[in-house]
């Protein structure tokens, strides 16, 4: 880490993704994306590997879902894009089954209700993170391309370390997740699940929460002292901005 001024300023891998500052979204992982991905079975074993341990390291976990508005109050634009890309028809042909979560959420683990590519808009998910000193976003989910990319780059653009695992997100097409992945590199901390496992199965070098200062001699560490609804723990948040 390096302090510049006043900030300090995380810059390994180890720092930026410490379980004390970090949470972890699964965009839109459900049963009817996860048929259609073209890397299925690496995709889950890798996914759930990653929820496994982020609950056992307490680390935030959120949930997204699909929620369309109504027709009347949807956007042109939206509705034209959906079009184009044949979405309104798939989504046309998913049962209530089907749009069920295939990595259900437990405890208190938020869903968040979004209408967007965009995980923070009208939300209330940026004010979570503040509220929890949560500074890393790690994103896992389908589609790379879509719902993924765009919330990552919001995220960085927001203020926050923005990582993407590139085995745990996938797309049903496996070129648009290459490119996405390429474009994304530059701005955007791209890692395997591997190398996210070995951080977050280290032993505590500092405890969960700390502050690091500069007394102008050296750096010291000083200890300072949370879907659809029907099928998840009765106990799961469900996030909605008009809530919050």
């Amino acid at each position: 880490m390096q302090k510049i001024g006043e900030k300090i300023v995380y810059n390994t891998n180890e720092e930026i993704l410490d379980p004390s500052h970090t949470a972890l979204v699964l965009w839109d992982v459900l049963r009817a994306f996860e048929k259609i991905i073209f890397n299925k079975e690496e995709f889950s074993k890798n996914l759930n590997s990653i929820v496994e341990l982020a609950r056992k390291s307490n680390i935030p976990i959120f949930f997204t879902s699909v929620q369309t508005l109504p027709r009347r109050f949807e956007s042109p634009a939206n509705i034209y894009t959906l079009s184009k890309l044949g979405f309104d028809r798939l989504f046309d042909q998913f049962t209530t089954e089907d749009m069920d979560f295939a990595i259900k959420p437990i405890h208190d683990e938020i869903v968040i209700n979004k209408h967007t590519a965009s995980i923070f808009i009208d939300t209330g998910f940026e004010r979570m993170l503040r509220n929890a000193g949560i500074i890393t976003v790690v994103f896992t989910g389908i589609a790379t391309e879509f719902g993924v990319e765009s919330s990552a780059r919001d995220a960085y653009n927001r203020g926050f370390y923005s990582v993407v695992l590139s085995d745990c997100v996938s797309s049903p097409y496996k070129d648009g997740h290459d490119r996405s992945l390429e474009n994304m590199k530059n701005l955007i901390t791209i890692i395997k699940s591997k190398e996210l496992e070995n951080i977050w199965s280290r032993p505590k070098k500092l405890s969960s929460d700390s502050t690091v200062y500069d007394d102008g001699n050296s750096m010291h560490h000083e200890h300072m002292g949370a879907a659809n609804k029907s099928d998840v723990s009765p106990n799961t948040p469900i996030a909605d901005e008009a809530n919050l």
